[in-house]
């Protein structure tokens, strides 16, 4: 999609923050350009960095199980962050780095145009939804943002370490599988 394209290539060099000076690379976004489900994560890590694609460390490899157990891949999915490039540390996300990348998510938000968005953990959610809540105030509980319909719930770094509530994100996704598939 041309102007997906356009967008990455205007973020290449983007230095509006202070996460550019540190950076390897602008992790913009990987997938499908029209896909009907997106999921938008909070920020870069150390891999992501390294490589420039989103969600492919370990958290990612479990992103890729849960698409796979929704009966997708990842080609069929669109996967970005609040943040574009990674936080000093993996440290979490300051209000005014989240200020200078939402434009461009919301952007994307809207060339993509997906069905379902999937926030997973609390920055994500807090930043597609403009709300203070928790992600366990939030979670499971279908809202509405950007004209598209969003399914927040816990990211996956959270779930390696505590792997009780994967039960709670498969809960999750069968909601968005289920929407997406057309079951009331």
């Amino acid at each position: 999609m041309a102007d997906l394209a356009a967008l990455e290539a205007f973020l290449a060099g983007c230095p509006r923050c202070k996460l550019s000076k540190a950076r390897t690379h602008i992790v913009f976004g990987q997938g499908n350009p029209r896909a009907e489900l997106m999921f938008v994560g909070e920020a870069p890590g150390r891999d992501e960095d390294e490589q420039g694609l989103p969600f492919v460390g370990r958290a990612g490899q479990l992103l890729t199980k849960i698409i796979a157990a929704m009966g997708k891949k990842r080609e069929d999915v669109y996967i970005a962050n609040v943040l574009k490039c990674r936080p000093p540390n993996n440290r979490n996300p300051e209000p005014d780095e989240v200020a200078s990348c939402l434009p461009f998510l919301q952007e994307q938000i809207r060339l993509i145009s997906p069905r379902v968005l999937v926030t997973l953990g609390t920055f994500a959610a807090q930043a597609v939804l403009g709300t203070d809540d928790s992600i366990g105030r939030l979670r499971g509980r279908w809202q509405s943002a950007h004209g598209v319909r969003i399914m927040p719930t816990f990211h996956p770094a959270f779930l390696l370490r505590s792997p009780e509530r994967k039960k709670d994100v498969w809960e999750d996704m069968k909601k968005v599988r289920d929407y997406l598939a057309g079951a009331p």
